[in-house]
C-alpha cells in the first residue's frame, strides 16, 4: 500500500460476497440448498414473533433480548414483526455460539437494528419528534384515486398492495403497511386489487402529462404475478408512459421471488413490450447495510438484468446505527456496483414517523456525508442524500434554502405545485412558501433542546 493510500480517509478493498451458512443456526441445521433457495420454503418460514425466532436460534439468544423485544412491541412499535430467512441469516453472521457472546453480536447488529428493534434502541427522552406524524409525507391527502399518489407534475406513485415480504420499523409507509401493533392501528385500501388498478389506469389515460409511474406498495413481490404482469402491460399500452420503475425490497430480502422461472420469464415478455416502445424499465431495490447484498442478491439482480430490465438500483434510508457512516456507506456501494449489478441511487434522510428519532440523522449530518464519500465511486455510482420534505418532495440536501441549526428546522422551496395544489385556486404566495422540516432533538445543542423541552412539556 502506497504512503498516500495510507492516509485515504477511506481505502478501498475489493470483497467477494458472501451467503452465511444457514446451518449455523440450530433451527436451520437441516435445511437444504435446495429449501433455501425456494421461495415458498422462504415465506413459510419467515419470522413474525418471539416463539418463531426461538425456534430457528436455539439457546443462542438471552432471555435479555426478548424482555427488550416484547417491551418495544407493547411500547414502540410501529411495524409488526416479518423477518425472510434471507434477511434473518444474514444479522450477526460471525457471533460465538456462546449464549452472551451472541446475544451481544445480535444486539449491537446493523440490519437487527430496523428489522427487529428494541425498546434500548429507542430515544428514552425523546422516542418521536413531537411533530411525527403517521403518514409523514402526507401521501393519502395526495392520492387522486386510492392507492395513486400525484405529487409531482409528471411523476405519479402506484400502490398495488399493502404487504411487504418483510416489514422494516423505519417504514415510510407505516401508516398502511402491515398488520396494526399496539401503538399503530393501520389504514386500510378499501377497493378490491382489480377495481384499484382500472381506476390508477384511467386516471392515467386521462392524465397525459404523467409519464414515469413507480408501481409499489408494500411491495411487488407481494402481487400475484399474473396480475402484476397484466397492470405492467397495460400501463404500456399507455404512450403517454415512457418510465416504469418496480420497487421492491424483495431483491435484497427474498431475492428467491425474484430467481423464480415463471417470473423471471414473466418479466422477460414485460422487458421485450417495453423495449419495443422505448420505455425505460427499472427494478428499485432497498439494502441499507452491506452484509445483506449476498451472491444470491447478486445472482437475482443478475437475472433481472437479463431478462431485460434496463436497470437495477438502490434506494436505502439513512439511518444512525446501521450506515450513518462514509464507510459503512461506501462499502455498501462497493458491494452493490461492483459485485451485484445494482446502480447506487438515494439514500434518504429517514422519515418523521412516530418511534424513529433513534434513527434519524441531522440534515448538516446528511450534508456531511454526501460530501465524504464523493470521489470515490464513479459519477454515475455516487448515491444522492436527499431529504423527502413532507408536502414537498424529494430534496438533494445541500438544496436546503435556510437553516436554523439551533432548533433543528430546515426549510426547502419547490417550483411545480403538487396534484391538491393544482385543483386548488391559485395563491399568489404559493410560489414563495417555505416548507420545513426538522432535525431530530438529540441531535440539537444544549440550547434548541431545551426550545423544544418547554414548548411541549418535556426535560430537555
Amino acid at each position: 500500500m502506497s504512503e498516500d493510500t495510507a492516509r485515504q480517509p477511506y481505502r478501498y478493498v475489493r470483497s467477494a460476497l458472501v451467503e452465511p451458512d444457514w446451518r449455523r443456526l440450530p433451527g436451520w441445521r437441516d435445511v437444504t440448498e435446495a429449501q433455501w433457495r425456494d421461495a415458498q420454503w422462504q415465506r413459510a418460514h419467515c419470522v413474525q414473533n418471539a416463539r418463531q425466532l426461538r425456534a430457528v436460534v436455539g439457546d443462542l439468544l438471552e432471555e435479555r433480548f426478548y424482555r427488550e423485544l416484547e417491551a418495544d412491541r407493547q411500547q414502540f412499535a410501529t411495524m409488526s414483526m416479518l423477518v425472510p430467512p434471507q434477511m434473518l441469516n444474514t444479522m450477526a453472521p460471525g457471533a460465538p455460539g456462546r449464549p452472551a457472546a451472541f446475544t451481544d453480536a445480535f444486539l449491537a447488529d446493523p440490519l437487527r437494528r430496523y428489522l427487529l428493534p428494541v425498546r434500548s434502541d429507542r430515544e428514552q427522552v425523546w422516542p418521536s419528534h413531537p411533530l411525527a406524524e403517521r403518514d409523514s409525507l402526507h401521501e393519502a391527502a395526495m392520492w387522486v384515486v386510492e392507492g395513486l399518489t400525484h405529487r409531482y407534475p409528471t411523476k405519479v406513485l402506484a400502490e398495488l398492495v399493502s404487504t411487504c415480504p418483510q416489514y422494516c420499523g423505519h417504514c415510510t409507509r407505516m401508516d398502511l403497511v402491515g398488520n396494526s401493533t399496539p401503538q399503530v392501528t393501520k389504514a386500510r385500501l378499501v377497493l378490491r386489487p382489480a377495481d384499484r388498478q382500472e381506476q390508477m389506469l384511467d386516471y392515467l389515460k386521462r392524465t397525459p402529462q404523467v409519464r414515469d409511474v413507480v408501481v409499489s406498495g408494500g411491495d411487488l413481490a407481494n402481487v400475484p404475478w399474473p396480475r402484476l404482469e397484466s397492470f405492467l402491460l397495460r400501463l404500456l399500452e399507455l404512450g403517454s408512459v415512457r418510465d416504469i420503475r418496480l420497487a421492491t425490497k424483495a431483491l435484497v430480502g427474498l431475492p428467491q421471488h425474484w430467481l423464480q422461472a415463471d417470473v423471471l420469464a414473466g418479466m422477460a415478455r414485460v422487458a421485450a413490450v417495453a423495449a419495443r416502445r422505448s420505455v425505460n424499465l427499472a427494478v428499485h431495490t432497498h439494502a441499507n447495510h452491506v452484509r445483506s447484498v449476498t451472491p444470491l442478491v447478486a445472482e437475482a439482480a443478475r437475472a433481472l438484468l437479463d431478462a431485460g430490465v434496463r436497470d437495477v438500483r438502490n434506494q436505502g434510508v439513512l439511518m444512525r446505527g446501521v450506515n450513518a457512516t462514509a464507510g459503512d456507506l461506501l462499502d455498501l456501494c462497493f458491494a452493490l456496483q461492483g459485485e451485484a449489478n445494482i446502480l447506487p441511487y438515494y439514500f434518504y434522510l429517514c422519515d418523521m414517523i412516530p418511534n424513529a428519532e433513534h434513527w434519524r440523522v441531522a440534515v448538516h449530518e446528511a450534508q456531511r456525508l454526501q460530501e465524504d464519500i464523493m470521489g470515490y465511486l464513479p459519477g454515475y455510482a455516487t448515491p444522492r442524500i436527499v431529504n423527502d420534505v413532507p408536502d414537498l418532495g424529494k430534496r438533494w440536501v445541500h438544496q436546503v434554502v435556510d437553516y436554523d441549526r439551533e432548533r433543528g428546522v430546515s426549510y426547502w422551496t419547490k417550483s411545480y405545485r403538487t396534484a391538491p395544489e393544482a385543483r386548488t385556486a391559485a395563491d399568489p404566495a404559493e410560489a414563495g412558501r417555505r416548507y420545513p422540516c426538522y432535525d431530530p432533538i438529540p441531535t440539537l445543542p444544549e440550547s434548541g433542546r431545551r426550545w423544544w423541552a418547554d414548548r411541549y412539556g418535556r426535560k430537555a
